[in-house]
């Protein structure tokens, strides 16, 4: 059975990083926190990876290998 990556939501998000919720969808915006991902019309959620890979070393987070497109979006790769 391959290893699949959870999705937390966002009261999990908050405890596990310690911040609030303006900060973390500003830093969203910054690009300095992991996106979200949709679950449901009205839901979202986290890849529970990608916070802890944050949670391990805030400062140096990059979002490039967070949320890889699906497969049914453009499938290109680089440039």
């Amino acid at each position: 059975m391959p290893n699949t990556d959870r999705i937390i939501r966002l009261k999990t998000v908050l405890d596990r990083t310690g911040l609030s919720r303006s900060t973390i969808y500003r830093k969203i915006a910054e690009g300095t926190f992991p996106r979200q991902v949709p679950i449901s019309i009205h839901g979202a959620g986290w890849h529970e990876s990608a916070v802890n890979r944050w949670v391990a070393d805030p400062a140096a987070y990059r979002p490039d290998n967070d949320n890889p497109p699906s497969l049914g979006k453009s499938g290109h790769g680089e440039g």
